[in-house]
């Protein structure tokens, strides 16, 4: 068995909790059902994959209100507010990634569906991105996952030699799936405990002494 040599993190719900509903239902008046319809319908993830793959918010904002001027207010807001969605570090996760830093056994990469725009922002909130040695930002590339060609472009931009020593952790079982496509290990994020198990069952020791 490839001893694994690389640990590939996405950040969105793996390492930093975002989620725009909060936001939205305070400005829906506590609304749940406006909220999960105008979050289903207009502002949803689909287009809000436009963003990750590179497209400027005022551009979209101004798109997307002149498409639906009756909902208009609640797009600025989803706009105006982003990094309100941002709802800190996942505790759990963060632990496990600072265990896999200090025992200075592995690469650490990260490879992100994120808006080019806003990612400075989270770079600002969050130092311990500053722990990975590269991070592939889809925005500022143009490709968003599970598009295989941006798991080719960090594959390179890594320098990485052979893909099986390389296990990639994402939330989401399409980006998974185009990853292991490619030779890579690949862990269904579901939450931090899981993800320790998964981890240790490919050899990855991560009682490391840490406080």
């Amino acid at each position: 068995m490839n001893k694994i040599d690389t640990i590939i993190f996405d950040l969105g719900s793996v390492l930093i909790a975002w989620d725009p509903y909060p936001v939205l239902l305070e400005a829906f008046n506590k609304d749940p059902l406006k909220t999960r319809w105008f979050l289903d319908n207009i502002c949803h993830m689909d287009w809000n994959t436009t963003l990750d793959a590179g497209k400027n918010f005022e551009q979209a904002k101004r798109e997307r209100m002149a498409e639906y001027p009756e909902y208009a207010e609640y797009i600025a807001v989803y706009m105006n507010r982003w990094e309100e969605m941002l709802l800190g570090e996942i505790e759990g996760t963060l632990e496990i990634f600072k265990a896999l830093k200090e025992s200075n056994r592995y690469k650490l990469f990260a490879i992100t569906n994120w808006s080019a725009e806003k990612f400075p922002v989270a770079r600002r909130k969050y130092p311990f991105l500053s722990w990975f040695k590269d991070i592939v930002v889809s925005g500022e590339i143009g490709i968003v996952k599970p598009d295989k060609k941006i798991y080719k472009y960090a594959i390179d931009r890594f320098k990485i030699k052979q893909t099986e020593t390389v296990v990639f952790i994402d939330d989401r079982l399409e980006n998974i799936e185009a990853a292991t496509a490619l030779g890579i290990k690949g862990i269904h994020y579901k939450n931090p405990q899981q993800l320790h198990s998964a981890l240790e069952n490919l050899g990855i020791n991560l009682n490391s002494n840490h406080s």
